[in-house]
């Protein structure tokens, strides 16, 4: 009850804020399937997860130039509420940034939109191993989350509400902070109504950009430091730092986007807990070893939004001293940039499904 009320206290907050902005709030319900990315997931899952979406969504009008380069995307805030219908991993309250990304042009009354949200969730019902060991889903209470949404949108059908519909994708888990954590991926039909909070949106004109989409630059030269917590996938064996160097250059392409080749570093004390702890289980075959450090090298593609830019990278260990989740490895990251050279990120890293760490890191362009 608590926290249904504290929703219900930032969703008014977001309608007081929004009086002095070209702005629209949104209600969405959703019924959806969990994807069975392990085989737990069926034993966790009784029923059709199901739930409700809050936002609150700033339209843009090229105020900054970078805007009418990406049609002039709506920036917003999200509140959401999942029941997953299963007692073992009870239920999950999520808070959320997010973009809406136009596929039309913006003055169509029919629009086709694209939203990308990040944001923390809690869940109800983390693994205890005496109270709920069969929660192989969630290991915390806090866990990170994301959503995508593909849905069709009409404003003012009847005076200032509307109507939505798609499909989405959210994701939650912990991120391996703590063990186990196999998270939740959830995909859903959602239909929902909208309320216009502008009533002179007509009047309103959206302004083109002064700059140019061709844009040159030199390569750049990236070296990056990244740190956490987290836990391998042996429940109960630890919480550790580690340390992620990364060294790399990009070449821009355009005014959105660059391609990266660079490598990481990743210094993980967890790494020979996990390898001591499995040589003490009968029929382990893992190779002798007293170097626990592993060495990548990755591609990957950087979408420049204003000071933000959206990481994707690949990439393949070269050093690997004994198995751990595979070879292979892929990241998605979010860049703040400060200045020029100067820039903080925050870091996915995964094999395929398995998050293994979520890394938090500073770094400089050159």
């Amino acid at each position: 009850m608590k926290i249904t009320t504290i929703i219900i206290f930032l969703f008014g907050t977001f309608i007081v804020f929004s009086q002095s902005n070209s702005s629209y709030l949104q209600a969405d319900t959703f019924y959806g399937n969990v994807l069975r990315q392990n085989p737990d997931a069926q034993v966790l899952i009784q029923g059709h997860p199901t739930g409700f979406f809050f936002s609150y969504n700033k339209r843009a009008f090229g105020e900054e130039n970078w805007q009418d380069h990406y049609n002039y995307p709506d920036f917003g805030y999200s509140i959401g509420y999942q029941d997953y219908k299963s007692d073992i991993v009870g239920k999950l309250y999520s808070a959320y940034g997010h973009y809406n990304f136009y596929f039309f042009n913006r003055q169509s009354k029919n629009q086709f939109i694209f939203r990308t949200g990040i944001g923390l969730a809690y869940n109800t019902n983390p693994y205890n191993k005496e109270t709920n060991n069969k929660n192989t889903a969630f290991g915390t209470h806090i866990n990170s989350s994301t959503y995508f949404k593909l849905y069709y949108q009409r404003e003012n059908i009847i005076e200032n509400i509307g109507f939505n519909a798609g499909l989405s994708f959210i994701h939650a888990s912990n991120s391996n902070i703590k063990s186990p954590n196999s998270g939740m991926n959830v995909w859903a039909a959602t239909v929902g109504l909208n309320y216009n909070l502008d009533n002179n949106l007509d009047s309103k004109t959206y302004i083109p950009t002064t700059e140019t989409s061709y844009f040159k630059q030199p390569i750049k030269y990236n070296l990056v430091f990244r740190t956490g917590i987290n836990e391998s996938d042996i429940i109960g064996s630890g919480i550790k730092p580690f340390f992620v160097f990364s060294a790399y250059a990009d070449k821009r392409l355009n005014r959105k986007s660059a391609i990266q080749f660079g490598a990481d570093l990743y210094i993980s004390p967890i790494l020979k807990d996990y390898y001591e702890l499995n040589l003490t289980i009968p029929h382990t075959h893992l190779k002798e070893t007293n170097d626990f450090s592993r060495i990548g090298l990755f591609v990957g593609h950087e979408l420049f939004i204003n000071k933000i830019s959206i990481e994707t990278q690949f990439g393949y260990y070269v050093k690997y001293p004994f198995e751990y989740q595979g070879l292979v490895y892929e990241t998605l990251g979010m860049k703040r940039y400060i200045n020029d050279k100067w820039f903080v990120s925050l870091r996915l890293k995964a094999h395929a499904a398995d998050a293994e760490t979520v890394e938090f890191g500073v770094g400089v362009r050159l």
